[in-house]
Parts: C-alpha cells; structure tokens; sequence
C-alpha cells in the first residue's frame, strides 16, 4: 500500500474499475427488494455548480446505501434539455440550441461521472431528443381524444420583443425577464390540460405522501386551494347577470360594489362609448399578474357606469374596471365587501366607495371604525352579522347557510365547492420545445396526428435571431397535409411548457430502452421512485405536475400506482457570506476546480457533511481542507495498520477495558451510521460518528487483540463510509483484504454482546448542577450508585450542607441528590 493519500489515481482506478464492470447497470429482479432513487434532472448549463454536487450526492449516498442493505437500486441521470436558457445562448453564441445543448451535455456527464456517482447511464435520457418527446407526443393525442386537452383563448403575459408567453415568474416588475420589454396582456389561443378534473383527488391524496416535508405538503394544499362557498349572481340593469364566487356568503349584505377585470366583457362594452373607461384599460393591459405582484402594486380602477342589482336587496351598486381583479381566475368579477376584506377596503378608500360593517365580534369586544383595517373580521368562528337584515345575529355557518338557502329559493345562487387550481396552459410561442402535435385543416378542423405520423421532429439546423419563433417563418415545418382528409394544412407552431418534460421523465428512466412504447411492465416494477431529491423551489408546480400526470397515466393503463413519488427530501441552498451562490453575485465555488485539487471524495464528505441536507450549507474553504484532512488520516491508520501485519484472530474473551471499549464504539457506531443514513437522513451526524471512532480506534496500542479489533473497526469504517467517499473506500477495501466490490458489500450487522458494558459511567448532580462523574458495575442497583456519588470527594463538598438529602437516579446517565421533603 502506497504511504501517501492520491486521490487522482484512487478515484480512476475505481472508475475504470466500475466502467469495465458495468457495475452499476441495473435490471428487474423478483428476489430482491426494488429501490428507486432519483435526483432532479438537471438543465444542461454546461457546467456543475455545488448546488447540483450537493443535490447528486445526497441522492447517491442514499443509493449506496441501500444497495448494501441487499435492494436492487435502480438510479438514472438525464437532461431537462428543452427551454429558454439554450434559445438565449444561441442568440448569443450564434450557435443552434441543438448544438449547444448536445455539448453541454457531453461536458455535464463527463463532470458527474467523475465524481463517481452511481448511474445506470444505459438508461440516460435528454427532453430535446425526438425518441423521449414522440411519447409525449403520443400522450398529448390521447389527452385530446379523451377531452383532457383541450385549446381556448386565455388572458397571457405577452412580451412584444420576444413575441411570446412568459409565465408569471419570468414577469419582473412588470417587464419581461430577458427582453425588459413591458408585458402586455393578450388573449391567445392556447392548449390547456385538464388538471382541474384531478383537483379534488390531488388534494385528497397529499394524505398517502406521509414521507413529504409538512412544508411542502400544505404549499400544495394552499394551491389547489379548496373553498366551500357560493356562486351568486348580481343582476345587470339591461344586461345579463354577473356571476361572483364566495366563501362568505355571510357578508353579502355588505357588499357595496362589484369589481370586474379590466378585460371582462362588460368593462370593454362599456369602454365602446366610453373614451377615457377605454384609455385606462388600455393602460391596466401592461405588467404581469402574479398574484405576489397584485397584492402589493397600487389599487387602481374606473368606474364602467354600469349598475348590477343585490340578489337580495334589489339595490343597485356600481361596477368598477379594477386592476386587482383577473380574467383568469373564476368569472373575473368579484362583489366587493369593502367592510371585511383589506384589499376591497383600500381600494374603497382610495375611491370614496360606501363601506357598511356586516360582521362583529360575538362577544362584542371590538368596535369597527371604518377608516382603518382590522384583521379580526376573518376570525369567523367568532363573528356574528350585523346590519343584514332578517339575517342579523346568526354565526357564520347559521348566516352560511340562510343567506344561500335564500339566493337557492330566488335563483340567485347556489352551494359549490371551488379551487384556486386553474387549467394548465401548456402552449409556449418558443422555438426550443417539443412541437405540440396537432394539424388544422379547413375542413377538418383541428386534428391530431397520427401514431403512425409521430414524432413531429422539431428542426435542428435553424437561423436563430431570438424574435419569435423561427417555426413560424419556416414553411417546411408548418406546411403540411390533414391526416384524415389530404387536403393542404397547417401545422402547430407552438411548442410544450418545459414543465411536460420534466412531469413523467421519472416513468421513462425505468423504460428508456423501449423503442416501440411509452412505458412497459418495468414502469409498474420500479414505480413509484421510493426516494426524491430535490430544491424546495420545485415545491408547487414541479411536483404538482408530476403527480397529475401520473395520475393521468395511470388512467391509460400505464401505471398501476396512484403518486410517482413514495418519499420526498428537499435539500438546502448552497451559501457562501450568507447568500445564494450565484454568477450574478460573483460568490460561486467551481466543483471541478475542488475535485481537480482535492479529489471527488473530499468534494462529496465536505458537502455532506457540512449540514443535514434539508438545511442551508454554508460555505467554507477551510471545512473543504478538513474533510480532505481527514480522509488522509484514514489513509494512514490503514497504512498503519496494515505495516503492523494487519488482521488477526479476534478472540472476544481476552480483550482488555480499552480493547473492549473500542469495540464497542465500532459497533456502537454501526447502529447509530445505520439509523442516521436509512431512517433520519443526517448524512453529517454519520461522518461525525465515524470521525469520532477514527480517534478510538487510533487510541489502540500494537498488541495482537488490538489489531484484531482495529482490522474490524476499519472494515466497518470503510463500509460505512462506502456511500459518501466511494472511490476511497473501493481501494481500502481491496487493501484490507475485503471480499469483492465494497459496493456489493452487507452493511456491517452489530454484535450486540460486544455493547455490553460491565461497568458505566454516571454523572453526579447536585441541586440541578453537574458536581462530579463516578463508575459503577452495569447492574449496579441505587443504594451502589448513591453510594459512590457520596463517596466522590467534589459531591459530598455539596451535599454536605443539606440537613435532610433525597436522591433520584436515571438509570444508565444520572443520579441527582436535592433537600428531602418535610
């Protein structure tokens, strides 16, 4: 054994060695147990940041080690290709995104897999190549002709520079995130998913993900966002009736004008022959409208001289164009009840609207004042109505339910369950996606294409200018022929949300090898992924998506299983100075550099065992040079080791105190690594534990018994360090005389005879401090150890004053002694 820790050489060698074996290419085994882990694919950038070295190796660590728990592992690796960063490079670089992409992604691959991570890299899959998205393609025609995908015109963000829809993220104080142009709202044509159909089943089933954060599980409960409430209709005054929806019914009453958006219908009809209603919604149809940005920017509105009708007053209350109020979500008209909700009551305010007090506090506590707002109205288990009427007194499920029971007798309204969960759009006006298949013929409308006709290959070798969509100036692509009838046609020009991608790619790692299906019987065997890896940020729609669309797929007959994803870890953000690390912040760490000066293994310990991996890490050069300390000073203890003669015979029966307390840290330790790498997930209070047995174990003195329990200590130190420093471990494995792969190796099982102490250590308190620490036999029994507390010079100093002394032992930790009672 070489004296001197090289990693460069350890880590190819290792890697040649799992190449050539073809060691981690993994197929359906009925006698073994199937483990899925999967890590978020990443967008092939280009480069790895630490973000994605931290995300891999949590994931691979995990693999590892179920892998020694005897399970048949199954961990893929692939590229969410399609997207905006490769269209904005190849404006850039003047380089087709096809070619961008594919090179980056050669050089992304080459970085992970020097790092060691186990990928069955048989089955790597990359979004943009037409063998992954014809299945998608394939699906989408299904979706069509079962009516779950439909097209409609919706309310967009539109960027007039870059002619295309941005989703609300991408909208930035109003403008667009690459061009910086002013976003307009349009209505576009676009393709919808259905997901709404599965909004109650999505909301019921986040109960089976018991092995998600609590976090992540009540963001996607506050997203589908389930009301009980009623929808109710105000009538028009020579026109037809505006519907509204609400969950407190309960302060109808007190509505005092109804709000509409500044693209609703009526507001626009109203704008005909009125100049300047038209010139301020001309000026409301510019800036985003996330629901982050709404709740904060100005209230603003106009007046429609329009009057609606109270369903139950028959009083007229004005309707006013709003900026608050979207086209896109429910009828776009809202009744405004300016008394009993913050953003009616600023915009009331600012507009001189009536406010009218509908709801008090039970116990008559609060008084209203109309000028200010008061949180305590949405306490409504504590409310009753007031100024209603024959409804006057009644709590909020008794006003509920008379005040809808009315609207029902007038036919004006009606009890219904509503979501806050919208249809998805999945049309993008981009070139880099995956072509929606669908063909418009002017006899036959709108026709999907055909199996036989799949995949709409989408064009590689492209003039990219970034002004739209290059497939709408190219008539080789749009021009086409109808499927069904042969006449001249056209086809789409729209591409998917990236989102289509990266919602079923986890399915398709288990059958990427299938040329002639979407999925196969592998899909049921692997299904669902048993572990997830992922940024918190992916929370909602990522993970929303996911779980729609194999809930989809499982009504093709696809999948058997209900949910993609069994078990969910959210990692940290990598900081460095307390920030994000980020180019725009110039604070980043290049992995490679690291891995080039230190070795994968101290890349992967340093980044495990910085931080749990749900929490932040934060950066440190000098924790990176001391998981590299470390692992030289294994590298010497086995060298060590090994230069005494290495293993001998263990006789358990003629070990002395310390021989016998090292052992029992080794295996103390086995069970505590076991526990915190299967059940907990700390990653760092493993190494923490194995680092402290290092320093046990390096106590030991050259004695035959002493060998022999260091030659077993540091077996089980290298397989319980085998997931996180893999490269190390395949090598001093070998050394030590282990047989096969260490990867293939049990974990270490404990000897649960070698845990037994005959004697212990138990802390002294007295009157709540620690005052001393004594030893006892094991099976000492109370009056034992209280009596060799006493005897314990520094604690009778303290007791030594107390009249009457009572005591209490912890068996096993503690004894404590304070004044007896009376």
């Amino acid at each position: 054994m070489d004296q001197h820790y090289d990693p460069q050489a350890i880590e190819q060698a290792a890697q040649q060695h799992w190449q050539d074996n073809n060691s981690f290419a993994v197929n359906p085994d009925d006698s073994r147990e199937k483990y899925y882990c999967l890590s978020m694919l990443p967008y092939p950038s280009g480069k790895l940041h630490m973000g994605h070295v931290r995300n891999y190796t949590i994931g691979d660590v995990i693999s590892r080690f179920q892998r020694m728990q005897g399970k048949n592992v199954l961990q893929p690796m692939g590229w969410d290709a399609f997207g905006m960063p490769a269209e904005n490079a190849a404006i850039k670089n003047k380089v087709p995104p096809a070619h961008w992409t594919k090179q980056n992604i050669a050089d992304m691959r080459g970085q992970l897999q020097r790092l060691g991570y186990a990928y069955d890299w048989s089955r790597e899959i990359a979004t943009c190549h037409p063998d992954y998205y014809r299945w998608e393609q394939w699906f989408f025609t299904r979706l069509i002709e079962k009516g779950l995908a439909y097209k409609k015109e919706a309310m967009v963000n539109w960027d007039p520079v870059d002619q295309t829809v941005l989703a609300n993220e991408q909208v930035i104080d109003g403008r667009g995130w690459r061009s910086g142009a002013l976003v307009e709202q349009r209505e576009i044509s676009q393709w919808f998913l259905k997901i709404t159909d599965y909004a109650q089943e999505l909301l019921d089933d986040i109960d089976k993900l018991e092995h998600w954060p609590e976090q992540v599980r009540t963001m996607q409960r506050n997203w589908i966002g389930r009301s009980e409430g009623v929808n109710l209709r105000f009538g028009l005054e020579g026109g037809d009736d505006i519907e509204v929806y609400t969950t407190r019914p309960d302060t109808l009453m007190g509505a005092t004008y109804v709000a509409v958006a500044v693209k609703h219908p009526l507001a626009l009809q109203a704008a005909e022959s009125n100049a300047e209603l038209a010139a301020f919604i001309e000026a409301q149809s510019v800036g985003g409208v996330a629901e982050a940005e709404l709740a904060t920017m100005e209230k603003l509105g106009m007046d429609t001289g329009l009057k609606a009708i109270h369903p139950l007053t028959g009083e007229t209350v004005p309707v006013w164009a709003a900026n608050f109020v979207l086209m896109g979500y429910g009828s776009g008209a809202v009744m405004s009840v300016p008394a009993h909700d913050e953003r009616d009551h600023e915009f009331a305010c600012k507009y001189g609207l009536p406010i009218v007090q509908v709801v008090a506090k039970a116990d008559g506590s609060a008084d209203y004042d109309s000028s200010t707002w008061a949180d305590w109205y949405t306490d409504k288990d504590n409310t009753v109505t007031v100024n209603s009427g024959e409804f006057d007194g009644l709590d909020f499920q008794s006003a509920f339910d008379a005040i809808e029971g009315r609207l029902s007798e007038l036919g004006k309204g009606e009890r219904t369950v509503n979501f806050r969960l919208r249809d998805w759009g999945v049309s993008r006006q981009r070139y880099w996606g995956a072509p929606i298949p669908v063909i418009y013929c002017d006899d036959c409308g709108t026709v999907p294409v055909p199996a036989s006709d799949l995949p709409v290959e989408l064009p590689t070798e492209v003039a990219f200018e970034g002004v739209g969509s290059p497939l709408k100036s190219m008539p080789e692509f749009y021009q086409t022929t109808c499927p069904s009838c042969g006449k001249p046609a056209t086809r789409e020009t729209d591409t998917f949300d990236t989102f289509m991608e990266s919602s079923w790619y986890y399915a398709r790692y288990t059958c990427a090898r299938n040329s002639e299906a979407m999925l196969d019987d592998e899909a049921n065997y692997w299904a669902p992924v048993d572990q997830y890896i992922g940024g918190i940020e992916h929370a909602i729609l990522h993970l929303l998506y996911a779980r729609f669309y194999h809930k989809l797929m499982r009504d093709e007959g696809l999948v058997t299983s209900d949910e993609p994803f069994a078990r969910l870890l959210t990692q940290g953000m990598v900081l460095k100075d307390g920030a994000k690390m980020s180019k725009s912040k110039g604070n980043t760490v290049d992995p490679q550099a690291l891995i080039d000066r230190y070795g994968a293994d101290t890349v992967r310990l340093f980044s495990m065992f910085a931080a749990p991996p749900e929490q932040s890490l934060e950066w440190s050069d000098s924790g990176v040079e001391g998981a590299n300390r470390f692992l030289r000073r294994l590298w010497r203890l086995v060298d060590a080791h090994l230069a005494q003669g290495g293993a001998t015979t263990l006789n358990t029966d003629s070990l002395n105190d310390d021989q016998k307390g090292a052992r029992r840290k080794v295996h103390e330790t086995i069970a505590k690594v076991g526990d915190d790498y299967g059940r907990r997930q700390t990653f760092n209070t493993a190494i923490a534990a194995v680092m402290e047995l290092c320093n046990e174990l390096g106590k030991l003195d050259d004695s035959d018994n002493s060998r022999a329990v260091m030659d077993e200590g540091l077996r089980a130190v290298v397989l319980m360090l085998g997931p996180i420093v893999p490269h190390l471990s395949h090598c001093l494995w070998q050394e030590l005389g282990g047989q096969g792969d260490v990867m293939d190796a049990a974990w270490p099982t404990v000897d649960e005879s070698a845990l037994t102490r005959d004697s212990i250590e138990i802390v002294v308190q007295v009157m709540g401090k620690v005052r001393g620490k004594v030893t006892v036999a094991a099976d000492a029994d109370e009056a034992a150890i209280r009596d060799a507390a006493l005897a314990n010079d520094n604690v009778q100093k303290f007791v030594s004053d107390i009249p009457k002394l009572d005591f209490k032992v912890v068996k096993g930790k503690l004894i404590t002694f304070f004044p007896a009672k009376g």
